[in-house]
């Protein structure tokens, strides 16, 4: 199934385009930078979806929904935001269609029908949530305010790649409203907590949690905190942000509370999301030139049980056995799949699973039946094994437990080893150019880190949480620093 696979090293970008449709997860639209995005990778995205979704519960929050489309006078009603996604609106100025008089086959815009305002269809929905939370807060009984929601958006990309960037994409965005300051960095805080830790036991991605410089905040935000993550190719690729908004959408809203004295105050908001963006970086983070490698937390499928035989006979006789295998791994709330179809041939079915990253495959044939036993591949370190069936569910369920373990580990261990600390211009360049996360003195500046990144197309990631203070020098200007941050080319 693998043949004619571009690998990693020949061409990343290939092997990661071919990857994503040849294990079925996503494909091209008739719609330009849109994504298919196909039953086994939406299956994965729903395992997604739902820890977050009970991890967002168990914090207190609570969902809803709020429509996808922006009247433009509120779009506009918080000029940073709306300057920061004006690029990348798509904006609705009509509302009809009719038949063209000349060619009765074809539809055109109706002229009679334009909207009294242009609808700008949601980039993000700050604006349109905020001019509702007007309605919703009167009184500090009204507060916090901790909602979520599950939704589409889209921002007009030129440059598209499925999953990582494509014109619109599903997300959930949180957005939260706070009696004080402090109440609203701590919200915004544990919400970054909750992307870290998604991110590091299901996802078995290691991550830096830090703060993005001025110029690289959310529109409209005083603080954007963020998880960054480190790509097989040596490339960050930023995996959630969580944002401390202050009081610029309620002011900008006038979204006012009485406090315990009476007083109105403007409230104290968040916003904080993480999109199918993920799924690129699972599929970067763990797959290889044998196609995706799933952490079991994740697979939809954990454990596929092929049968090994000739003629129905024998068939019947393990699909006796392969069931009962099954029900006892369900018992422990593993996913399994039995694959007894006589179209493919058990070679056949064994490529298919290893290219969808199937985290463990068990095959049974007639021996394994004479000898109790089964054979059990593990597709993170393509290790086989023979096992006798007797606790058998307790054996599967630990080497799930390892697999995602290890997983993990290996992502760390590359992480550590492309680490790496710079005091110098020759020295940043030439370990840039390696590849990985590059510490290093900046003297602080948007105008040094704007130049940086014009010279060597890096960004400053982050500036770690807890960050240790350290006197140094600038590595472009020589200016005095008082911390190193992280510097990385990214997606």
């Amino acid at each position: 199934m693998a043949k004619d696979f571009t690998t990693r090293k020949e061409n990343y970008s290939q092997w990661y385009n071919e990857l994503v449709v040849k294990a079925d997860l996503a494909d091209h639209s008739a719609v330009r930078g849109c994504m298919v995005i196909k039953p086994y990778g939406y299956a994965i995205w729903e395992k997604i979806q739902a820890q977050l979704d009970k991890m967002f519960k168990e914090t207190g929050h609570v969902n809803a929904y709020f429509p996808l489309f922006v009247p433009k006078s509120l779009f506009e009603a918080e000029e940073k935001n709306a300057e920061g996604f004006a690029k990348e609106c798509a904006v609705v100025t009509h509302y009809r269609l009719k038949t063209d008089p000349e060619n009765p086959s074809k539809l055109i815009v109706d002229p009679n029908a334009k909207l009294d305002e242009e609808l700008i269809v949601r980039p993000t929905s700050e604006a349109i949530i905020w001019s509702t939370y007007k309605g919703w807060i009167q009184s500090y009984r009204d507060l916090p305010l901790l909602i979520n929601q599950w939704a589409n958006v889209v921002r007009w990309e030129m440059r598209t790649r499925l999953f990582l960037r494509t014109a619109e994409f599903l997300w959930q965005e949180g957005h939260t409203a706070h009696a004080t300051k402090e109440e609203a960095i701590e919200e915004s805080e544990k919400m970054l907590e909750v992307y870290a830790t998604f991110a590091e036991q299901w996802m078995g991605i290691p991550v830096i949690k830090g703060l993005k410089t001025p110029n690289e905040r959310f529109a409209g935000a005083e603080e954007t905190y963020c998880i960054e993550a480190l790509m097989q190719d040596g490339k960050a690729l930023q995996a959630g942000t969580s944002h401390f908004l202050g009081q610029n959408f309620a002011k900008a809203f006038d979204v006012k509370f009485a406090n315990k004295e009476g007083k109105q105050e403007f409230v104290w908001a968040t916003s904080w999301g993480v999109s199918t963006r993920l799924m690129g970086a699972l599929i970067m983070t763990h797959s290889d030139d044998e196609g995706l490698v799933l952490p079991p937390k994740l697979a939809p499928i954990q454990v596929v049980i092929i049968p090994i035989y000739k003629g129905e006979e024998q068939l019947s006789q393990i699909s006796e056995q392969a069931l009962q295998l099954k029900k006892q791994l369900e018992t422990k709330g593993i996913l399994v799949k039995y694959d007894d179809r006589d179209t493919q041939k058990p070679g056949w079915k064994f490529a298919e699973y290893e290219f969808k990253g199937v985290p463990v495959r068990i095959a049974i044939g007639p021996r394994d039946l004479e000898n109790g036993t089964i054979e059990v591949a593990r597709r993170d370190t393509k290790e086989k094994e023979i096992l006798q069936q007797q606790d058998i569910a307790s054996k599967i369920e630990h080497l799930l437990e390892n697999i995602q373990q290890n997983l993990f580990q290996k992502a760390k261990d590359y992480r550590e080893e492309m680490t790496h600390k710079a005091d110098n211009w020759e020295e940043f360049t030439a370990k840039l150019n390696k590849g990985g996360f590059v510490y290093a003195h900046w003297d602080g500046t948007p105008e040094t880190e704007e130049k940086i990144k014009q010279e060597t197309k890096a960004t400053i990631r982050c500036i770690p949480l807890n960050n240790k203070m350290e006197e140094g020098k600038c590595i472009l200007t020589g200016n005095p620093s008082k911390q190193r941050v992280v510097f990385a080319r990214a997606y």
